[in-house]
């Protein structure tokens, strides 16, 4: 019974709804029904796939060499070898996460083109082995201030073994970008220490010519020699004071060159003594490493997929189907009213 189906102002209200569902129940059953096997057979052949994650927390950027064997540093950075990084490592160990050689190694190692079945000769591989590799791996910083590598996979070990090896390459990568650099540093004080080696060789042989000619100490000899010369006169021993006069001359031909090398060698010493201390911790930068990343879980072969979640595929397939088929019903009864 549809009294008011007639009327072109018709409204549906709570109960003419009810009504109308219940006149289409066989239709809409039968539409929800269909829905709910089609979405059992199609959630049925969508392949699993799980997660496997990796948390870590950066280490804070340090010296090495300042921290365990520089004994005269002083720094206002309290943080040690064992101190975790703030908000700046985090953010360059996520930007390194996300970088091109981060992505090329994982790519190169696991073969992705081939895991994720792209054609080499379809349009733009790459882009299309770029959007998988993005919509399967994931890095984010957690409330926690750590770092969450997730990889998604249709294989569990293929998940596991991904996220572990990006923490791995990671905390490899950031050493041989440190290494680098280290070694470039040591490169130049190398060439500098052994170049101030050279010049405090250089002064000492050429003071050591000096003194063959006798000029020892300049100071202490031109003071000695005056007084004696002064005592030679006025004794009236002309003999020893003609023999004092050569030693004066002398000293005063070369004395000017000793004291100027003098100078050199010394303040080269003391250049030499600060170029060992950069020699020597630059050589343990280089030649020494340690972790710079503290790995709190390492990624593990899950046993439960995350998807797809079969039951509420089926559920909202049936449910949209039942929601979507009553509306077009409502919408053609209503069309039909108003005829």
């Amino acid at each position: 019974m549809e009294p008011r189906k007639k009327n072109p102002n018709f409204v549906y209200d709570a109960f003419d709804l009810i009504r109308f569902v219940w006149n289409k129940k066989i239709i809409l059953i039968a539409l929800s029904l269909v829905a709910f096997i089609v979405s059992i057979i199609v959630s049925l052949n969508i392949t699993p796939r799980y997660r496997s994650e990796v948390i870590l927390f950066p280490a804070a950027s340090i010296s090495l060499s300042k921290n365990l064997v520089e004994t005269t540093t002083i720094s206002m950075d309290s943080r040690d070898v064992l101190s975790f990084g703030g908000d700046a490592e985090s953010e360059r160990m996520l930007q390194m996460l996300q970088s091109n050689e981060i992505r090329d190694h994982v790519v190169n190692k696991f073969n992705l083109m081939k895991h994720y079945e792209i054609d080499p000769s379809s349009p733009y591989p790459k882009n299309q082995l770029n959007n998988k590799f993005r919509g399967n791996i994931k890095f984010r910083r957690t409330e926690f201030m750590s770092i969450e590598i997730g990889v998604l996979d249709t294989d569990p070990k293929m998940a596991a073994d991904i996220a572990n090896e990006i923490a791995t390459y990671v905390d490899s990568s950031i050493h041989n970008m440190q290494k680098k650099r280290a070694m470039d540093a040591f490169n130049i004080v190398k060439i500098e220490y052994e170049n101030s080696q050279n010049d405090i060789r250089q002064y000492s042989d050429s003071l050591q010519q000096l003194r063959q000619k006798g000029v020892i100490d300049y100071e202490s000899q031109a003071s000695a020699l005056n007084t004696a010369y002064a005592n030679a006169l006025e004794h009236g021993n002309n003999q020893a004071a003609e023999s004092i006069k050569k030693q004066m001359n002398i000293l005063s031909v070369y004395g000017g060159k000793y004291v100027e090398l003098s100078q050199k060698l010394q303040s080269e010493i003391n250049r030499l003594g600060q170029l060992k201390a950069k020699y020597a911790s630059y050589k343990v930068n280089i030649e020494n490493s340690i972790p710079q990343i503290f790995i709190v879980d390492k990624a593990r072969v899950e046993e439960k997929k995350v998807s797809p979640k079969r039951t509420i595929i089926v559920m909202m397939s049936t449910l949209s189907t039942f929601a979507l088929s009553l509306i077009l019903l409502l919408i053609i009864d209503n069309f039909k009213a108003r005829k």
